[in-house]
């Protein structure tokens, strides 16, 4: 019995790194200045680490707060997997369309030099775009809500994902920039995370 346990949060776990992953890695203007900023070399640490801390903020509040709606409104539970589901496979629509249509990623030349300026930079690309907290508190949060007790073990999975793509986005930069410059690199990544949307969408709609 205890092993089962021990079997099921690890899958939940490993489902909520994937998903985490997958959701944080498209390119956007957070992960765009991260790239930046890991291919200048500069205040590369506090810039992930900050990244990585608000996500997990944002997660653990989705799954904390939807746990609630849920617990007292047990119809939630088809709502938000219809709208995660809807949500999901809008997510892969878009990352097949940019794989049709792939595009290089060329960082800017220029950058915040101190270190409050280049974290108060970080702060707005992450607060104020309005699909952090769409992808975080709404998505990540129904999702985890579908594993019932293993959710916190979901969001340990999310959070553990976000820690390891902006670590390895912003220190991996230098070695990689080369790759971040060919369209048909963002292609096959592209392709990748719409086929893990699509499935994604599929089970959240027939569980």
């Amino acid at each position: 019995m205890e092993t089962t346990g021990l079997s099921t949060a690890a899958s939940s776990i490993a489902i909520g790194f994937v998903t985490g992953v997958s959701l944080i890695i498209a390119i956007g203007a957070q992960n765009a200045f991260v790239l930046r900023q890991g291919l200048r070399r500069e205040h590369v640490l506090p810039i992930v680490l900050v990244c990585a801390a608000a996500d997990a903020a944002l997660i653990s509040a989705g799954i904390a707060g939807l746990g609630a709606v849920i617990s007292a409104y047990p119809a939630a539970v088809d709502i938000t997997r219809y709208a995660g589901a809807a949500f999901v496979a809008g997510y892969g629509v878009l990352a097949a369309r940019r794989a049709a249509r792939p595009q290089a990623m060329t960082p800017s030349d220029h950058a915040p030099a101190t270190l409050k300026a280049v974290l108060l930079t970080c702060l707005a690309f992450t607060f104020l775009n309005p699909h952090v907290y769409l992808d975080t508190v709404v998505l990540l949060g129904s999702i985890g809500n579908q594993h019932g007790d293993g959710r916190w073990m979901f969001g340990i999975g999310a959070v553990l994902g976000s820690f390891a793509w902006f670590f390895a986005l912003g220190y991996g930069a230098g070695r990689l920039s080369t790759f971040f410059a060919r369209p048909a690199s963002w292609r096959v990544l592209d392709a990748l995370i719409a086929a893990v949307m699509f499935a994604l969408a599929a089970g959240l709609l027939f569980s």
